[in-house]
This record gives structure tokens, C-alpha cells and sequence, in this order.
């Protein structure tokens, strides 16, 4: 299979780029480096591209020997090869570049409910939250209907994400605008001051609350402030 269109140079800088630049391809690494590896996962992390496109950008990084598939019990997974894992630290500078330099406003135009749930899914940390099912239900007031509202369930160290209530007893009610909530996933915001400020209200169990700046799953890009927003 032949990638997409050649810089033409035997450069190691070009011929990087053919595989790295192509559209949507450093998300589908940042998604698999994530440990996503089914095909319906990974478009949840990439929820604008077409699965049409999806499917060529897998078998293109495969012919590339950037991952490999794997047809099991389960279905067929995806893999990174060695060459794969070696991309982990060029989407992470890419990923703290952005988060050091790109301007803080632009980025948070860009909402989506769906990504933000399914990151804070993926990077949740249970150790503050009680050794039992507790479920939090996040409420956008300002989103369209049918994306309003999220269900995080957690038990033990499994998390699922819900979009439809699943009828459990909600423990923690966080509702708030999506702008204060991943300004506070990117590392833009804190809990205590969205809460403070009046942009975002905790209700229900107080221990839980109290945590939730610990076990929310932020961005591992949230550490790098941004120097545009400083200056």
C-alpha cells in the first residue's frame, strides 16, 4: 500500500513525516500510546473522523510497520510494533508544545463532550474514590440534547462511561459548563476554583467531591502551563 503523497527527499525528516503528518494520524498514536486498541475505542477518541478514513490510516500505519493487527476471540486488535512505541516521546513534545504555546482560548473553542468524558474515563484514578460502585453523573445544561448528560461507574479499578443512565444511585452530581470542565482537564482551571467562582457545582457525597481534583482523570499534558496565557 502506498502511503499518502511523498515529499520526494531521502531526508529522515521528510520521510518521518509521510507516515507522522498524514490527517488524524498523531491522534490515532496518541489514542493507541493511550492503550486504546479495538476499532470502536479508537474512534471514540478520534469521534470527527470517518470510520472509512479511520480504517485506511490503520492499515496505511500497518503497511508502514508503525502497528500491527491481530484477529482473536474478541475480534481484531491493533497493536503498536516496536517503531510504534518508539513515536510515544514525538506525540508527547507534540502534545506539551501544544499545551505550553498554542493560545488557551482558541483551545477551549474547540469543545466536545464525548472526547472529554471518554479522556476523563481513560485517565481516572480510583485510589481516592470508596472501595465500592459509585457512580457520578456530569450534567452540560448548556449541550445539545442527548449529550447533556454523562454517567462515570466506578468499581474497583473498572470505570464504564455511560450516556445513558444506568440506573444506578448517584453518589457524586457535578453539573457545570463544558468549558469549565476541560479548562479543568487541561490543566487550565482547578475544581476548588470552577466550584468557587460559581462555574461548576458538586452535590452528593462529600468525601468524593473533596477528592475529585485527585481522581478526576486530567490531560497528561495538564503539568505544562502555558507561557501565551502567562504572558
Amino acid at each position: 500500500m502506498e502511503m499518502t503523497a511523498s515529499y520526494g527527499q531521502f531526508c529522515p525528516v521528510a520521510m518521518g513525516a509521510e507516515i507522522f503528518c498524514t490527517r488524524w494520524t498523531p491522534l490515532i498514536l496518541r489514542e493507541m500510546l493511550c492503550g486504546s486498541q479495538r476499532f470502536n475505542d479508537l474512534r471514540r477518541g478520534v469521534p470527527r473522523m470517518s470510520p472509512t478514513l479511520l480504517s485506511k490510516r490503520l492499515k496505511e500505519l500497518e503497511h508502514a510497520g508503525v502497528i500491527v493487527s491481530r484477529r482473536g476471540e474478541g475480534g481484531v486488535t491493533y497493536e503498536l510494533t516496536p517503531a510504534g512505541e518508539d513515536m510515544r516521546e514525538l506525540v508527547m513534545t507534540l502534545g506539551f508544545w501544544g499545551q505550553k504555546w498554542v493560545d488557551t482560548h482558541e483551545a477551549l473553542k474547540k469543545l466536545d463532550p464525548g472526547l472529554l468524558m471518554w479522556d476523563m474515563r481513560r485517565g481516572l484514578d480510583p485510589t481516592p474514590i470508596p472501595p465500592r460502585k459509585c457512580t457520578i453523573k456530569f450534567h452540560y445544561p448548556e449541550v445539545r440534547p442527548g449529550l447533556k448528560d454523562w454517567w462515570l461507574v466506578v468499581e474497583g479499578r473498572t470505570v464504564d462511561l455511560c450516556l445513558t443512565d444506568p440506573g444506578f444511585n448517584v453518589d457524586l452530581y457535578v453539573q457545570g459548563s463544558l468549558k469549565s470542565m476541560t479548562s479543568i482537564w487541561m490543566g487550565h482551571s482547578t475544581v476548588r476554583s470552577e466550584a468557587s467562582a460559581g462555574r461548576i457545582e458538586l452535590i452528593g457525597d462529600r468525601g468524593i467531591s473533596q477528592n475529585m481534583q485527585q481522581w478526576l482523570g486530567l490531560s497528561p499534558f495538564a503539568k505544562e502551563r502555558n507561557r501565551r496565557a502567562a504572558a
